[in-house]
């Protein structure tokens, strides 16, 4: 602060971080269309925290997929602004603001964004990974701290603790990032990387060379076909998940779960041909998943609002 700034007033500062999560609603809105769509399913209360925790994720991952000039510096540098920010308990920074304060409203565990920000960091040089084991690793940064930073904000049903429900909430997590890997081969081998393990690669033939050159062929069908098995063992461990949760967030999860378990359904019918198209859920498909689970949720609060 210069010696001509005012400390601001309480109003000042609640102004502010209205703005803040306004802002992250619209990142979230713009870039994450199917989950912003789930997130509508939440209480009004829970809503702005998952818009913050989406943008502040999707902000460090453009740092890495759409750099500038020296991106390892302009990740490091948001990263330290972050961390030091959240210890002050203040940012400038309209996403960081409202992570700032999502984090300590909910009493997020600090150690969740180090994860995360040191596996944004590794996608700066790692390009490759040798098998399953090895993608789960990279992921607990990336995937399964992200479950683990939602669940204090869902909230848990009465009588279930968080640590009860967390392998659920990282199962989910992980799911979901799968989803995106097989969704996004070919865009993903534009910049450099490949989420595809190796060794499940090699047991189909597949190169890395092939999935750069778009080439698809039906050793790269067999190849996403198992791909696809996996990420569902991984939505079929997240499942017993969600009645663990607040009566109230059950709603969104199970939307945003049909919405991205979708995609694999999808991909399915495109035969599985992610090298040479995007593949998305239709706008009609994704308003039905939400009529249907907002007419459930509108009867939870109305139960609630009773009892």
């Amino acid at each position: 602060m210069t010696a001509t700034e005012r400390p601001l007033t309480q109003a000042e500062r609640q102004e502010r971080l209205d703005a803040a999560y306004r802002y992250c609603a619209a990142v979230n809105a713009e870039h994450g269309k199917s989950y912003h769509l789930a997130t509508r399913l939440l209480t009004a209360d829970r809503r702005p925290a998952i818009h913050a925790l989406y943008a502040a994720a999707r902000t460090a991952d453009d740092l890495v997929d759409h750099p500038g000039a020296d991106p390892e510096a302009d990740l490091a540098d948001w990263s330290r602004a972050l961390l030091d920010e959240l210890e002050a308990g203040w940012s400038d920074d309209p996403v960081r603001l409202a992570t700032v304060h999502t984090y300590r409203r909910y009493r997020i565990p600090v150690e969740h964004l180090v994860d995360f920000l040191a596996a944004m960091t590794s996608d700066l040089t790692v390009t490759g990974y040798a098998d399953i084991a090895a993608l789960d690793r990279y992921m607990w940064g990336s995937a399964s701290v992200i479950g683990l930073q939602v669940l204090p904000v869902l909230g848990t049903a009465p009588g279930v603790t968080q640590e009860e429900a967390a392998p659920h909430a990282i199962a989910l997590g992980e799911a979901f990032q799968l989803t995106n890997f097989l969704r996004d081969v070919a865009e993903d081998a534009d910049r450099g990387r490949v989420y595809l393990p190796a060794d499940v690669m090699a047991a189909h033939g597949v190169t890395r060379e092939q999935i750069e050159a778009k080439r698809h062929d039906a050793r790269f069908r067999a190849l996403m076909q198992e791909m696809v098995e996996i990420v569902r063992r991984r939505y079929d461990d997240a499942a017993p998940g969600t009645p663990m949760l607040a009566p109230e967030s059950r709603d969104c999860v199970r939307a945003a779960t049909a919405l991205y378990g979708g995609i694999l359904t999808e991909i399915e019918r495109a035969d599985y041909r992610v090298l040479d198209r995007r593949v998305t859920v239709s706008k009609p498909r994704r308003l039905g998943v939400f009529a249907r689970r907002l007419a459930s949720a509108q009867a939870v609060r109305l139960r609630r609002r009773r009892s």
